[in-house]
C-alpha cells in the first residue's frame, strides 16, 4: 500500500516532523518505546523517516529527559525487587546477599526520595510538566514498596545481628560470693533449734558491683553500617513511625531474652506472692543481678546503638531508646514492687536490702539514659518501697527477738540458739550499713526503754550511727532475753554457766566481726567484766560446801578423838560434794574451749590448794588400813577429774563410782 502524503512543500515536511516529535515527548514514554513509535511513524511516511535523529538530539540536550531516565531506572530497580520477593524462593533472601545489590538498591531508593523531595518543593505539574502527576503516583508507589521492603530488612538484619547475652561470660562472671543470711521459714519456733550457727550452706551469693569500663556490643559491628543505610531511608522518606516500630519491637525482644537468659520470669505481683520462699530467694537473687546486667550493661549498650544508628535525630533516638528500655525496665519494677508488698520475715531482709541497693546504685545511670518521666517515676516508687519493705522487716526481726519467750531451757547450759540466730544475722546486717542508715532512725519510745528497762547509756546510743543504735538496742534486748531465760534453771551455778556461755558467746562475735566497730572496745570490756562476775558467781554457788569441808573451824585439837569424828565427815562431805558436782556438771557443757580452759582453771586454784593443804594437815590423823574410806583421792585425782567438767558428757560418771565402792 502507497505511504499517505501529510502536506506538500519544506514547510509541510517540518510541519509534519515537528507535529510528530511532539506527540512522542508528550507521551512521555521510555527510550525503547519511542523508538518503536517512530518506526511505525515513519511507515506510514517516509517524510517521518529523519524524526529518530531529531529525537535523539533532543535527548541529549533535555535535562528534564535525563533526570526521567534515571528515575525510570530506579522504578525498575525497586520493581523488579518487589516482584521477586514475592517469589516464595526469595522471599527469605537478604537485600545484603547475592544475587543482591544493596549500593544499587540504596542508589534507587535514593533517586525516588529526590523525586519525592522535588514534589514537596514545587508541584508536579511544574516540576515535570503535564505528567508530572502521573510521575507522582509511581514516585510514591516506589517508594511505598521500598519501604516495605526495608522495613523487612530492617527487622531480618536486626535480628540475625543481635549478639545473645551469654549466662557464662556475662553474667557468671561478674559475680562474687558474699554472705548473706538465709533462714527457714522465718517465725522463731518455741526451741529455735532451727536457728543454730548459720553454716556457709545457708549463705547465699550477693552481687557485686560492675566495673564502669564492662562494654559489649548488643549487635555485630559489620551489621551496623547496613542498619545506618537502612534507617536513613526510612527516615528520609518519612517512614520514622515505621522505623520506630520495628526498631524497638526486635530491640525489646532481645532485651526480654536478656532477662531469661538472667533468670527473670515474667510474673504478675500476686503470683509472686504465691511463690515459697526457697525458690523466690533464687528469684531474688536473679533481680538483684539483673538490674545491675541490665543497667550498667545492656542499657548502656542499648544507648550506645541508638546514638551510633540515629545520629544526629536526636528526637527520634529518645523516643527509640525509651520505647526499647521500657519493657525490661517495667518487668523488673513489677517485680520489685510485688517483693515490698510481700508479706514480712526476717529471712527477707538481705535479699529486700540486696533489692534495694541495686535498684538505688542503678538509678543515677538509669535516669541519665532514660528520659520516659513515667519510667523513672516508677522506678523511684519501688525504690522507696524496697526501703520500708526493709525497715518494716528489720521491725519484725526485733519483735520477734523481743517477743521470743520459750520456756524450755538448753539442759547442758550450752549457748541458747537465740544469741546464735541473732549474732548471725547482725553480722550480716553491718555490711548493710550504708543502705540501713538511710532508712533506720530511732524513737522516743526506744530511748525511753534503752534507758529505763534495759539499763543503757543514753550518750551512747546518741553517739552511734541509726543502725549501731538499733544493733545496740537490739542486743541489749538480747541480753534481757537471756537474764529471764536464766531464771529457767533451779540450780544457780548453772544459771550463771548458762549467762557465762551465751555472754561470752556474744563477746566473741562481737569481737570478730565488724560489730566491734559498731559497738566499741567499751562494750566488749564490760562484758568480759560481767563474765567474770559470772565465773565468781557459779564458784560461789558450785563449790562453796565443797570448800567449807577443808576448814579448819570446828575441827579441835589434832589429837582429841572428837576431831577424829569431825575429820571423817568432813572428808565424807568433801567427797560427796565433789561427786555431786562431777556427777552434774559433766553433763554441763561450756563449748569455747577458752572458757572451759579458764573456768577449770579457776575451779583447780580454788579447791586443790585448799585439799592439798587440808590434807598435809589433817590426813595422818586417819592413817590406817580405813583412811582411803575417808580420803578417797589425792590432789592430783582431783585435778585429773576437773578436765571432765563442761564436756556435756554424763558417762564419764561410772569411773567415779567404781572409785567410792
Amino acid at each position: 500500500m502507497a505511504t499517505t502524503s501529510l502536506g506538500g512543500g519544506a514547510g509541510g515536511d517540518d510541519r509534519v516532523l515537528a507535529t510528530a516529535q511532539q506527540i512522542v515527548k508528550s507521551l512521555r514514554a521510555a527510550k525503547e518505546d519511542r523508538e518503536d513509535m517512530l518506526l511505525i511513524f515513519s511507515t506510514f511516511d517516509n517524510r517521518l523517516s529523519g524524526i529518530s535523529d531529531l529525537i535523539n538530539g533532543d535527548d541529549s540536550k533535555s535535562s528534564e529527559e535525563e533526570e526521567l531516565d534515571r528515575f525510570e531506572a530506579a522504578e525498575k530497580v525497586i520493581l523488579a525487587d518487589a516482584s521477586l520477593s514475592d517469589e516464595p524462593s526469595r522471599q527469605s533472601t537478604s537485600l545484603f546477599k547475592p544475587p543482591n545489590n544493596p549500593a544499587e538498591y540504596f542508589s534507587a531508593v535514593d533517586e525516588i526520595i529526590h523525586w519525592m523531595e522535588q514534589f514537596s518543593i514545587a508541584p508536579p505539574s511544574s516540576a515535570v510538566g503535564r505528567t508530572g502527576p502521573v510521575i507522582a503516583d509511581r514516585a510514591e508507589n516506589a517508594i511505598q514498596l521500598a519501604m516495605s521492603r526495608l522495613e523487612d530488612e530492617l527487622r531480618h538484619v536486626l535480628i540475625c545481628n543481635t549478639i545473645p547475652l551469654d549466662a557464662v561470660s556475662r553474667y557468671g562472671s561478674i559475680r562474687r560470693v558474699s554472705l548473706s543470711f538465709s533462714s527457714h521459714d522465718g517465725a522463731i519456733d518455741d526451741t529455735l533449734e532451727s536457728f543454730g550457727e548459720v553454716g556457709s550452706s545457708r549463705f547465699h551469693e550477693r552481687g557485686a558491683s560492675l566495673g564502669d569500663d564492662l562494654f559489649v556490643d548488643l549487635v555485630r559491628p559489620e551489621a551496623v553500617q547496613d542498619l545506618r543505610e537502612i534507617i536513613d531511608r526510612m527516615v528520609r522518606s518519612g517512614y520514622e513511625r515505621e522505623c520506630l516500630q520495628v526498631y524497638s519491637s526486635v530491640r525489646r525482644d532481645a532485651l526480654d531474652e536478656c532477662l531469661v537468659t538472667l533468670g527473670v520470669e515474667r510474673l504478675s505481683i500476686e503470683e509472686v506472692q504465691r511463690v515459697e520462699w526457697r525458690s523466690l530467694d533464687e528469684k531474688m537473687k536473679n533481680w538483684v543481678q539483673a538490674v545491675k546486667v541490665l543497667v550498667g550493661v545492656l542499657l548502656s549498650g542499648e544507648k550506645r546503638l541508638c546514638d551510633g544508628l540515629f545520629g544526629d535525630l536526636d528526637d527520634l533516638k529518645e523516643i527509640c531508646f525509651n520505647e526499647t528500655a521500657k519493657g525490661c525496665v517495667m518487668q523488673l519494677l513489677n517485680f520489685g514492687e510485688a517483693i515490698s508488698i510481700c508479706k514480712r520475715s526476717p529471712e527477707k531482709l538481705f535479699r529486700i536490702l540486696d533489692m534495694y541497693e541495686a535498684l538505688r546504685d542503678a538509678m543515677p545511670d538509669l535516669q541519665a539514659m532514660v528520659s520516659d518521666e513515667f519510667v523513672i517515676g516508677e522506678a523511684y516508687g519501688v525504690l522507696s518501697g524496697l526501703g520500708e519493705a526493709a525497715k518494716g522487716t528489720f521491725a519484725e526481726f526485733e519483735n520477734c527477738i523481743r517477743n521470743e519467750t520459750s520456756k524450755k531451757p538448753v539442759i547442758t547450759g550450752d549457748v541458747h540458739p537465740l544469741p546464735r540466730y541473732v549474732m548471725n544475722y547482725l553480722k550480716l546486717l553491718v555490711d548493710y550499713g550504708d543502705p540501713m542508715d538511710s532508712l533506720l532512725e530511732i524513737s522516743e519510745e526506744d530511748l525511753y526503754r534503752f534507758k529505763n528497762d534495759l539499763g543503757g547509756d543514753v550518750s551512747q546510743l546518741e553517739a552511734m550511727s541509726p543502725l549501731g543504735q538499733r544493733i545496740l538496742l537490739l542486743i541489749s534486748e538480747l541480753e534481757y532475753n537471756l537474764e529471764e531465760k536464766s531464771r529457767l534453771y533451779e540450780d544457780s551455778a548453772m544459771q550463771q554457766v548458762f549467762l557465762m556461755n551465751n555472754l561470752y558467746y556474744l563477746v566473741r562475735k562481737v569481737k570478730d566481726s565488724d560489730l566491734g566497730k559498731v559497738l566499741g572496745d567499751n562494750w566488749i570490756r564490760k562484758r568480759r567484766g560481767q563474765i567474770r562476775q559470772y565465773a565468781t558467781g557459779y564458784l560461789r554457788a558450785s563449790w562453796s560446801r565443797a570448800l567449807s569441808c577443808l576448814k579448819d573451824e570446828g575441827i579441835g585439837g589434832s589429837s582429841n578423838n572428837a576431831s577424829k569424828v569431825t575429820l571423817k565427815e568432813r572428808f565424807k562431805s568433801f567427797n560427796a560434794c565433789f561427786e555431786e558436782i562431777y556427777r552434774v556438771q559433766t553433763a554441763w557443757k561450756v563449748p569455747d574451749d577458752q572458757l572451759r580452759e579458764e573456768l577449770r582453771i579457776s575451779i583447780s586454784e580454788k579447791v586443790i590448794p585448799a585439799y592439798r593443804s587440808f590434807v598435809g594437815r589433817f590426813g595422818s590423823q586417819l592413817a590406817g588400813r580405813h583412811s582411803v574410806k575417808y580420803i578417797k583421792y589425792t590432789a592430783e585425782d582431783l585435778e585429773t577429774y576437773l578436765l571432765d567438767l563442761f564436756e556435756g558428757s554424763p558417762a564419764v560418771l561410772h569411773y567415779i563410782r567404781r572409785k567410792s565402792t
